[in-house]
């Protein structure tokens, strides 16, 4: 501990597997690490074959690819601590080390909520004004885009870490996750914490929150021109190229409302639950996103496999 008259702070907080199942973690490890392998894998696979194929270079795939760099992020923010912990049991994580991993866990969280409204506002312009599409999604306006979605994340979650730096912590060390989160650290404090709960609430709700709100916007105006089409044929066909996207959309939104709602209410969630909608939140939409894409986009699938046959080749 580091004493400066009354203020109090750890030089280590403690990490925590899975609660109950510690003896198991070695066993446990093994589908962690299926999931990473898949993650990393088939990440590095969509962003290879992107920019391999000229074909894909169009802006619902530059999004896919900032996805699947998100992913990726997300993916060696957790890793060495969760594979740490499972591994060699190695609980202790540095106060400045956990506060950066929390920063970057955060950011890239928002990144990923802000990506998939880009994505969404890209299906609903192709199905909307197909014509115009080029037009408004330039090389150059997506690019605009991705840098005002990395200043969002960056700018808006800037004050988090000071915000922990200034609570004094007494008592308590461990977290709930192998990996840390800024709901879990300040739980730790013995001061106030009003502030950060204000803060964070506000910044959610003003990111993710209203990211959630256009993505379903999109999608009622997408339905509504759909259903203005002639046959159904191309009412399918519009809807399927939305398929991917909306999976996506559940697989990363679902886990993340469940896990804030349990940091903010749920007192009487059992940790067992907290930890698995916790590695369901960060460790699934990384894994499944690639595999989602490959399955339900034939540009992607075609271009694997022609990949695929140059090498047996």
């Amino acid at each position: 501990w580091e004493f400066n008259g009354s203020f109090h702070q750890p030089s280590a907080f403690l990490m925590r597997g899975i609660p109950g199942l510690e003896a198991l973690h070695h066993w446990i490890s093994i589908p962690f690490c299926a999931l990473y392998l898949i993650a990393l894998s088939g990440n590095c696979m969509i962003l290879f074959i992107i920019k391999k194929t000229q074909s894909l270079h169009e802006p619902m795939y530059y999004f896919l690819s900032m996805l699947a760099v998100t992913d990726l992020g997300l993916v060696l923010c957790t890793l060495p601590t969760t594979l740490g912990l499972f591994w060699f049991n190695m609980r202790r994580i540095g106060f400045d080390a956990c506060l950066t991993q929390m920063y970057f866990i955060h950011i890239l969280s928002f990144i990923e909520s802000s990506v998939l409204l880009a994505m969404a506002f890209d299906r609903f312009i192709a199905i909307s004004h197909p014509l115009r599409h080029a037009s408004i999604l330039t090389r150059r306006t997506v690019i605009k885009i991705g840098l005002a979605i990395i200043l969002r994340g960056m700018l808006s979650l800037l004050p988090i870490p000071f915000l922990l730096k200034r609570l004094t912590y007494c008592g308590k060390t461990e977290l709930s996750h192998s990996f840390c989160f800024h709901p879990d650290i300040m739980k730790l404090a013995c001061a106030d914490i009003k502030v950060n709960v204000f803060y964070g609430m506000i910044i959610l709700l003003s990111t993710v929150g209203m990211d959630f709100i256009f993505i379903v916007l999109s999608y009622i105006l997408i339905i509504k021109t759909v259903i203005s089409l002639a046959t159904k044929e191309e009412c399918l066909k519009a809807l399927n190229t939305c398929v991917s996207h909306i999976c996506a959309v559940l697989v990363f939104f679902i886990p993340m409302i469940g896990l804030s709602m349990i940091h903010r209410f749920g007192k009487n969630v059992p940790p067992l639950v907290n930890t698995l909608v916790a590695y369901t939140y960060l460790i699934i939409p990384p894994a499944l996103n690639p595999i989602i894409y490959s399955i339900k986009s034939s540009h992607i699938r075609e271009a694997l496999l022609r990949a695929l046959r140059r090498k047996s080749d």
